[in-house]
């Protein structure tokens, strides 16, 4: 899903609502920011069909930081859920109809089976701390979004990719939107930093998920918000969702419960990244 780069026009970025504009573009000038919020106004008002490009944020690109080991290979605390010990995918299913999740696990890895489609737990999770690590394979080939991609989705919503995507993608000098790169959440909030490893070295996130609720009604009364540590570097600090992920067009809410968490087998032709030693730990 790569775009062409059109960023010496203050109006070539492209955002999605007020609220993520005044996120991901803070130092980026106000012509800038008039450009955007016009964008995004008239896909919500439905004065244009939309396209990928308007909500791909090319500018401010988050500074590079080599990241330590701390977090590569952390054990479960006692009272954690294991969810991918290297074993095998007891606890996942198909995305598609809840059958077994197509997937394997090899080596202590989980390997993505693109032609099985996307996996989600089969326990539905509120907010809480999760752990996962992942890998880019160290032959990886292709640029910008293809290029190793994949997602976590923090709460599956429903069949494909429903939900709120936690972006996965090789960000080690591999140019692309800011809002697309690893650690972003996906069209909605560029990293704080890009703490990306090489291919072929074990990534990790820490991520902690404070769930949205929603009146009777169906109405928003909380939205969510998402902390996430990329390889020990903060990246997403307790950062307010707008709405669900979306390729095009502007985020929003539908009421929704507890959810299983999903993982993405994107459609680019690159090879996709393997997963280890994921857990989570349920929070109030």
């Amino acid at each position: 899903m790569k775009a062409a780069r059109t960023r010496g026009d203050p109006c070539a970025t492209g955002a999605r609502g007020a609220t993520t504009v005044l996120r991901c573009l803070a130092p980026v000038s106000l012509a800038c920011l008039a450009c955007v919020l016009g964008r995004a106004a008239a896909q919500e008002g439905g004065d244009a069909p939309g396209r990928p490009e308007d909500t791909e944020v090319w500018q401010p690109a988050p500074p590079v930081v080599t990241p330590g080991l701390a977090t590569i290979g952390a054990s479960p605390p006692a009272d954690a859920i294991v969810l991918f010990d290297g074993r095998d995918l007891d606890e996942w299913v198909n995305t598609r109809d809840g059958a077994t999740a197509g997937w394997s696990a090899s080596g202590g890895r989980m390997i993505v089976n693109k032609a099985a489609g996307n996996i989600e737990t089969r326990r539905r999770f509120g907010s809480y701390q999760l752990h996962l690590e992942w890998r880019i394979p160290a032959e990886i080939t292709g640029t910008g979004q293809a290029r190793g991609n994949s997602g976590v989705f923090l709460a599956s919503t429903g069949s494909g990719d429903h939900g709120y995507e936690l972006q996965i993608l090789d960000s080690y000098a591999n140019e692309t939107y800011a809002n697309g790169m690893a650690g972003s959440i996906y069209k909605q909030s560029i990293p704080l930093a890009n703490a990306s490893r090489p291919p072929g070295e074990w990534q990790a996130y820490d991520v902690v998920w404070t769930a949205p609720a929603f009146e009777r009604d169906g109405a928003l009364r909380t939205p969510a918000r998402v902390t996430v540590f990329f390889n020990g570097v903060l990246v997403q600090n307790d950062f307010e969702l707008p709405g669900e992920t979306v390729y095009i067009g502007a985020p929003r809410y539908a009421a929704h419960g507890v959810a299983p968490i999903k993982l993405q087998a994107h459609g680019d032709p690159s090879a996709p990244p393997d997963f280890r030693n994921i857990w989570i730990r349920g929070l109030p």
